[in-house]
């Protein structure tokens, strides 16, 4: 969806505080020294989208590491072949055919510097965000019923998902306009320095693509990679592809714990509290296999998303 510039420097103008150069600076300044404070999970809602947008805007250049998860209604369709056989083109055409079809319930987003400071707010808690759609109704969209069942144990509230929730194609705009996405960001140095990460992430960024081009998916996976690149730059990490290296095996919950990592707010499967725990567990693995000289194997998996392409 293009965005004309203009309207971008209208939204800036109108609702950021603006640094020397073009672009946002943080209204909170934070201390980044290696602090612990309670974890809140701000929930966005139509009603609040703008403001939380802004406030993301406020804070993202000091908080350089980026984390996301996304809850959908699950897998409707399967291939034929056990998914180890599949080829990356196959998984991607199998992946597009579900994320055509179906659509996002939650994102989650969680930031963090260098240290594993998550954005406070000069409050005294630090927050990560939940964004709830309104796009899935649960009575007629396609769904597996399986993970709607699990979704609703969880204690996501679908009805009040399609009273309350957010449309899709204005947070994308607002999306691109806050810096998460380079598509529209004027900082493009910004590039080197953000981190992208998830587990297992390749339907989460299906998702989220299709939001931000409001369009289905390219046919081919190369244009697919290169939408992701416009979007997010130049480090994304998929950990489950990272796991095996360190001698790790499962899914985020299993890693974690491994890691002896604690959930600090909220439950499996809502996508704030697992974009919170992907990011605990992207820091410890940091810190334990990939501290000093060995930084530079992380390098090995950057754009390795799951199914999509290999480790070389």
């Amino acid at each position: 969806m293009a965005i004309p510039i203009r309207m971008q420097e209208v939204w800036l103008k109108n609702h950021v505080a603006v640094g020397p150069r073009i672009g946002v600076r943080a209204v909170w300044r934070e201390n980044h020294k290696k602090t612990e404070k309670p974890v809140r999970i701000r929930e966005v809602w139509q009603e609040n989208l703008e403001k939380e947008f802004r406030i993301i805007q406020s804070v993202l250049g000091q908080y350089p590491n980026v984390s996301m998860d996304i809850e959908f209604p699950g897998v409707v369709y399967q291939s034929d072949k056990h998914y180890s056989l599949l080829s990356p083109s196959e998984c991607y055409l199998m992946m597009k055919k579900n994320v055509d079809a179906l659509k996002i319930i939650q994102f989650g987003l969680t930031l963090s510097d260098a240290q594993g400071n998550l954005p406070n707010l000069g409050t005294e808690f630090c927050y990560v965000w939940e964004f709830n759609f309104q796009d899935f109704d649960v009575d007629n969209d396609l769904h597996n019923p399986e993970s709607i069942d699990l979704l609703k144990r969880q204690g996501i509230d679908f009805l009040k998902n399609k009273q309350k929730g957010i449309r899709s194609p204005q947070f994308a705009r607002l999306f691109m306009l806050s810096g998460l996405s380079f598509r529209l960001d004027p900082l493009w140095l910004d590039r080197n320095r953000r981190t992208l990460v998830t587990f297992h992430g390749t339907y989460d960024f299906g998702f989220l693509i299709k939001i931000l081009i409001q369009r289905e998916l390219p046919h081919n996976l190369s244009d697919f990679m290169m939408l992701i690149r416009v979007h997010f730059g130049i480090t994304v990490y998929d950990m489950k592809q990272m796991i095996g290296f360190c001698g790790l095996y499962g899914g985020l919950e299993q890693v974690a714990t491994s890691l002896k990592i604690k959930r600090m707010a909220g439950k499996s499967h809502q996508a704030g509290s697992d974009s919170l725990l992907t990011m605990q567990t992207y820091m410890e693995l940091r810190k334990s296999y990939f501290n000093g000289p060995r930084m530079v194997l992380l390098n090995k998996f950057n754009y390795i998303l799951t199914g999509l392409t290999k480790v070389c």
